[in-house]
């Protein structure tokens, strides 16, 4: 059974020379356009590391695209059966073939296409987890990339995406969690359902926000917390806030403005786990 929960059916393999075929066509268009990531349900993943991930984690794959590179590389044709046996077809292709799906002049020996997992407002179970981070309308997708691997390495549960959030499958945002992607569950909101869920939240509910007035580093975090971080530009809407009973902030003594929205997640989600991370 893939991660889908879908029959698992044996794959093939197919050698495609020519840019104009039609699956080169589909995976470029995955590639560029959000429309058809969210039409298809599928995106896209590119490099070695990430496809053996997504296939540690039964993450349903689709097609795995080898170059040259890869046909000599016993990690990636292990990787190639696997995805085989679970049903993907694996696709053989050249440089030139891998460029244009790419769009890369240097691409990856491995180029994966998945099925997309993304949960609702009322599939967020807070039970048993340590913690959730909140994400309202952030607009980079380097940083929720980054923010889903940071999630990922201090052992939080998962990352809502309340209102117009970047598209977290896009491949900038994908190629920034380093794989953390297939670890880390995602849910998409509405403000409303995020100021719901909020509003019954069994742990600390803590945002950070310029009227904050609490050091980032006193509240005791009970689990499960939740961390609500705002927009790179316009922070946390003042309504959003509201729905945060703690709302915090991160001492600065520069000339900086702000911090990076990725960095500052960084700082108080260290903080809210440093009881419970050890070397």
């Amino acid at each position: 059974m893939s991660h889908s929960g879908k029959p698992q059916r044996i794959g093939a393999v197919k050698q495609i020379t020519s840019h104009s075929n039609p699956i080169v066509k589909e995976i470029k268009g995955l590639v560029a356009m959000r429309k058809h990531r969210s039409q298809s349900g599928l995106f896209v993943a590119e490099g070695l590391k990430l496809a053996t991930d997504a296939l540690e984690a039964d993450w349903g794959v689709r097609y795995l695209a080898l170059g040259p590179e890869a046909r000599d590389n016993p990690v990636a044709q292990t990787a190639a059966a696997a995805a085989k046996a679970r049903g993907a077809l694996i696709l053989e292709v050249s440089n030139a073939v891998m460029s244009a799906m790419t769009r890369k002049d240097n691409p990856q020996m491995v180029v994966g296409v998945y099925e997309q997992n993304i949960l609702s407002a009322k599939d967020v179970d807070p039970a048993g987890a340590t913690l959730w981070v909140a994400l309202d309308r952030v607009r980079d997708p380097g940083n929720l990339g980054t923010i889903i691997r940071t999630v990922d390495a201090v052992g939080g549960a998962g990352v809502m995406l309340v209102g117009d959030c970047t598209d977290p499958f896009a491949v900038e945002a994908v190629r920034a969690t380093m794989g953390s992607l297939f670890h880390v569950p995602l849910a998409r909101m509405s403000k409303e359902e995020f100021k719901a869920l909020a509003a019954k939240w069994p742990g600390t509910v803590a945002a950070t926000h310029l009227k904050g007035s609490v050091d980032y580093r006193t509240p005791d975090y009970r689990e499960p917390a939740l961390l609500v971080m705002g927009n790179e530009q316009k922070g946390l809407e003042d309504d959003m806030a509201e729905a945060c009973p703690t709302l915090i902030r991160i001492p600065q003594v520069g000339q900086a403005d702000s911090l990076n929205l990725a960095v500052a997640t960084g700082i108080a989600l260290y903080e809210i786990r440093r009881k419970h991370l050890e070397l």
